[in-house]
């Protein structure tokens, strides 16, 4: 299986686009997230990822950085479709909120026509804290990190042999789902800044994570490959030594700083 960072900035990052991810496996490619713009439409054919072999997305919540991209990408899907050039259907997954946006959105911003593929080739699907999709080939179940922002989920990916991946989105891992993540061979978390730089960036503030956190919470649930992503664009140049630096100060896994589009190679069924 192969992961492929295609963003790793947070919201307001402009040195690196925002977070979403690629998982392919099983000649299937599983979709998370968009990022926000259409910046995703240059990311996906930079990594191989060919826009008309995307059949299935999970979108974790409705802030724009995440969102955004998501429009253009079934832009294009149903543009082909309407074109012949598009085979079998696309499926967007997601809770309750998010559907509603993108449907509206769908039915504002694109061509009647367009619109007219909801419900026929484009699949529009809620989900519910704990309920599961397949995604690249792989059961994934979803969970709600019960953010105090706006609704959000994050997922754990079986990849057989009683080994996971766990993405925790882009706020912390809620204690509810650490019974969840605990012992998942791969985590995803959001890292805003180093912990030195807490005063600076206020990640807290914003509920979000520092390097130490994320780092102290992967080695207290025994995970042994940590990605963090879903930071401030200020030290992009030297970002993987500076945060590898603090990280490693708490974590004894593999820790990894990816940069945009950078890959990862795991292990699965």
């Amino acid at each position: 299986m192969k992961l492929t960072i295609l963003g790793t900035g947070n919201a307001i990052a402009t040195r690196c686009y925002n977070t979403c991810f690629a998982v392919q496996d099983h000649g299937q490619t599983l979709l998370v997230d968009a990022g926000g713009g259409n910046e995703i439409l240059r990311r996906l054919p930079a990594t191989g990822i060919a826009i008309n072999d995307l059949h299935t997305m999970f979108v974790t919540h409705k802030h724009i950085d995440h969102l955004l991209g998501v429009i253009w990408i079934v832009r294009v899907v149903t543009m082909n479709m309407l074109k012949g050039t598009y085979d079998g259907d696309f499926t967007i997954y997601s809770h309750d909120e998010v559907v509603d946006l993108i449907t509206y959105m769908s039915t504002h911003l694109l061509t009647g026509k367009q619109a007219a593929l909801i419900g026929d080739r484009l699949h529009l699907i809620p989900l519910k804290d704990g309920e599961s999709f397949c995604g690249a080939g792989h059961k994934i179940t979803v969970f709600d990190i019960h953010s105090t922002k706006a609704k959000q989920f994050g997922f754990v990916m079986d990849l057989g042999g009683g080994r996971h991946l766990t993405c925790c989105g882009d706020e912390p891992c809620p204690k509810s789902a650490e019974k969840l993540a605990a012992g998942s061979e791969w985590m995803l978390h959001e890292a805003f800044c180093r912990y030195c730089d807490r005063e600076t960036y206020k990640p807290y503030e914003k509920h979000h994570s520092t390097v130490k956190d994320a780092c102290e919470l992967a080695e207290r649930l025994k995970v042994p490959n940590l990605i963090l992503y879903h930071t401030e664009d200020h030290h992009i140049a030297d970002r993987k030594a500076l945060y590898g630096a603090e990280g490693r100060q708490y974590y004894s896994g593999r820790l990894e700083i990816p940069d945009d589009l950078e890959g990862f190679y795991i292990l699965s069924d």
